[in-house]
């Protein structure tokens, strides 16, 4: 048995970080369908696979909400709390080899901070692009990021506004975020509140509201 293990949602300030397991006996099935790299999939394609990728493999995903993120942060780095949910995922499907798309810049690192999380005996393959390399984390990419898509899609009918992507470069994310800040003077629900962009904008809000005023005097 092996087992790809894929995330979607690393680097965005607003929306939960979604990993994905998948396990199969063998990858063929997925190399006949055509699986790869999420991104490098059509969002149509993506969601016409993965119900595909649910029927041939056991699979396991994990959502973690930004508040739980954040709290995550104050005691770990981002990378070993990845770590600790793919040794999670490890050990719920009990894989014989585990494929891992590599957090860490130093992929054997990586696979040692996921070892130290494991109370069970699996090899361990750390790679950078995994999901491009080997089809069973394509596999898991795949899931991760249709996952993901519609946990934005639902918060964002809970807001009743765009949300956009949720990472720092979509305008459509930022210009949300920017004008919940100036109308509540705080940071939205779901919003990563750990994370550089998110400070940044609380403090611009700050200063152009000590501008309106004429400063501080």
């Amino acid at each position: 048995m092996i087992c790809g293990i894929d995330e979607a949602g690393r680097g965005p300030v607003l929306g939960p970080l979604v990993i994905a397991g998948v396990a199969v006996e063998s990858d063929v099935p997925f190399r006949q369908l055509g699986v790869r790299d999420s991104k490098k999939l059509s969002p149509e394609r993506r969601e016409a696979l993965a119900p595909e990728i649910e029927r041939i493999g056991r699979c396991h995903l994990i959502v973690i909400p930004a508040d739980e993120i954040d709290a995550a942060r104050a005691k770990m780095s981002l990378n070993d709390f990845e770590a600790r949910m793919f040794a999670a995922i490890i050990s719920e499907l009990r894989p014989v080899t585990a494929y891992v798309d590599a957090a860490d810049v130093d992929e054997i690192e990586f696979k040692r901070a996921i070892l130290r999380e494991l109370d069970c005996d699996v090899e361990i393959v750390s790679q950078h692009e995994a999901d491009d390399i080997f089809p069973v984390v394509g596999a898991a990419s795949i899931l991760a990021k249709v996952r993901r898509d519609a946990e934005m899609r639902t918060l964002a009918q809970k807001i009743g506004e765009p949300l956009g992507s949720g990472y720092p470069h979509d305008p459509v994310t930022i210009a949300f975020l920017e004008k919940w800040i100036r109308e509540k003077g705080a940071l939205p629900p779901h919003t990563r509140a750990s994370w550089d962009t998110a400070r940044r904008l609380l403090a611009d809000a700050k200063i152009r509201k000590l501008d309106a005023f004429g400063g501080d005097r």
